[in-house]
């Protein structure tokens, strides 16, 4: 089984990530679409494949606060493979040196992941697009 996590560089391959978001994120978890395409130009955007099949996708930008990982988003059949660990790994080891504040929104069934790379829980739990989330920061 060979997995892969690449940048994307071709439309073609940022076409296969919208589409996987689409149907995680719109279709599955009834995320409304205005929210789910916003600030595309300025991500890095990441595509996972499982033997050539796109199963997982996942992006950073900078903000005005520091970097956010977010959009993790595996398709249903190639959950519990280790595809999340995968994304962010590959997304944390392209982020510039002077990254020094990693953020993301995480949804409450991904905390526990996100963990295993260093990153903590901080302020209460809010919901967004309808789903309940924490910020978590990574201590560095």
């Amino acid at each position: 089984m060979s997995l892969q996590v690449q940048k994307v560089i071709h439309p073609e391959d940022l076409d296969k990530v919208f589409a996987i978001r689409k149907i995680v994120f719109v279709d599955e978890q009834n995320c409304p679409p205005e929210l789910e395409w916003e600030n595309e130009d300025v991500s890095t955007h990441f595509l996972a494949t499982q033997n050539g099949q796109p199963c997982g996708a996942c992006r950073w930008r900078k903000t005005d606060k520091g970097y956010k990982l977010e959009r993790f988003a595996v398709l249903k059949d190639f959950r519990g493979q280790g595809v999340g660990r995968a994304l962010i790994a590959e997304a944390l080891s392209d982020l510039p040196e002077d990254a020094h504040y990693i953020y993301l929104n995480a949804q409450l069934d991904a905390v526990s992941l996100y963990a295993k790379f260093g990153f903590v829980s901080e302020g209460d739990q809010f919901e967004e697009a309808g789903i309940q989330h924490f910020k978590m920061v990574k201590k560095v």
